[in-house]
């Protein structure tokens, strides 16, 4: 065997080092069915909502419920985050979510389809939303934050690349079995089954052991905790480029949030396909970033990372042109192996650069400004189909928006152009 080999298989046996520690594989398939479940509420909120309204407006609103209280708690989540122990208050979100999944089986069920009329059913759905939003603010950078607690430091990285590949490949099949689901069993019998995972997710993490609180300043007032965290990561160039790019990116590409109306009157495909579609941005990413787990980027991330979404932003453009179900597929599956780089890239600055004391609050703060612009993104995008007079010239709006950012990030971000790791 020669050196080149043996270099391969020991790269190989590095990517998965972290699922030797038995704690991180709990981590992992709790992960996965929470993440999972999380995606198949967004795609079966988006279709019973469009179902009840007939508006991609509607799912925009949708957004817009959970982007309020994931921006506005984001912060002080983060300072809470620090100063507690991670595992228990990851248990607790992930069983807060679980009730708020049965706040929608109940609401779907026949019984609230007797006794809510359509707009009032609309308007239960947003306020679920509202409160799964409230969740993700906690729920969402712990999960980040406690990864570091879970393996050793010099396998961090690869537990960041297994962390984001698990939550594509639980996206891909959430969005996907969603439509299946939907098509088979309807949208109230699909809680059930997201009730089941979000509470095996909650076994799997119960199982953890409570984790040491690193923070250690424990008199710090929560504004001054929070200062903290901001000026951390508004003084760290790199990381504030990658987060700024990321956000504007799927702020103005969210073409996702328009898939329902695209499935149904462009594309005219039923249940299954429009699930394949809302997975397929998903299906994209899973499979880069596992190619990079194995065939990590070596050098010039940076410069990668700008070109990667430069591409998606065309692809985005390709979507809102193609009245061809193969070719959006395909296009929505190359952009997201595109956003797979990004979400990489920006995964393992965060994990090498952050130090453990502040590893919530930093996560909030992305969290803040890039998780919750899928959301924002997605009332952006309901705001101009309405505004543009239809989800055509929104996409392609989005798309144009999207290279705009490129261009001024590549003129006013030469630090992040240049960055290697």
């Amino acid at each position: 065997m020669d050196k080149k080999e043996k270099g391969g298989i020991l790269q190989t046996n590095q990517s998965l080092a972290p699922l030797l520690q038995p704690e991180y594989r709990l981590y992992i398939a709790s992960r996965f069915l929470y993440i999972m479940g999380l995606r198949m509420v967004a795609t079966i909120v988006a279709y019973k909502l469009f179902q009840l309204t007939k508006s991609s407006f509607a799912i925009g609103l949708v957004g817009l419920s959970e982007f309020i209280p994931v921006f506005a708690f984001a912060l002080y989540a983060g300072h809470v985050i620090d100063k507690s122990d991670k595992r228990t208050l990851l248990l607790k979100g992930i069983f807060s979510y679980s009730l708020c999944v049965l706040a929608l089986l109940l609401i779907t069920s026949p019984f609230g389809e007797k006794t809510l009329s359509p707009k009032a059913m609309e308007l239960s759905i947003y306020g679920v939303i509202f409160l799964t939003g409230f969740v993700r603010s906690f729920a969402g950078p712990t999960s980040n934050a406690i990864v570091a607690q879970l393996v050793p430091r010099d396998v961090l990285k690869y537990a960041s690349n297994l962390s984001s590949s698990t939550w594509l490949a639980a996206s891909i099949v959430g969005h996907a079995s969603a439509g299946f689901f939907i098509a088979w069993f309807g949208v109230h019998n699909s809680f059930y089954i997201i009730l089941t995972y979000i509470l095996l997710a909650c076994i799997f993490i119960y199982q953890i052991k409570k984790k040491p609180i690193a923070f250690s300043n424990s008199n710090i007032k929560a504004w001054e905790s929070v200062k903290e965290g901001l000026r951390y990561v508004f003084r760290h160039k790199i990381m504030l480029g990658a987060i700024s790019l990321d956000l504007f990116a799927v702020l103005f590409g969210g073409a996702v949030a328009l898939i329902p109306e695209f499935a149904e009157r462009i594309l005219k495909v039923g249940p299954i396909g429009f699930g394949w579609l809302n997975a397929a941005i998903d299906i994209g990413s899973v499979v880069m970033i596992i190619t990079m787990t194995f065939k990590p980027l070596q050098r010039k991330q940076g410069l990668i990372l700008m070109y990667a979404v430069a591409g998606f932003g065309l692809c985005i453009i390709v979507f809102g042109l193609s009245n061809i179900y193969w070719v959006s597929f395909a296009a929505l599956i190359i952009a997201g192996m595109l956003d797979g780089i990004s979400v990489l890239v920006r995964g393992n600055i965060f994990q090498l650069t952050t130090p453990d004391e502040m590893r919530g609050r930093v996560s909030s703060v992305n969290s803040m400004f890039v998780n919750s612009s899928n959301e924002l993104g997605q009332f952006e995008s309901g705001i101009t189909s309405r505004l543009l007079g239809g989800v055509v010239p929104a996409v392609l709006f989005g798309g144009c928006m999207t290279l705009l950012v490129v261009i001024i990030a590549w003129i006013k971000a030469p630090a992040l152009r240049k960055f290697e790791y």
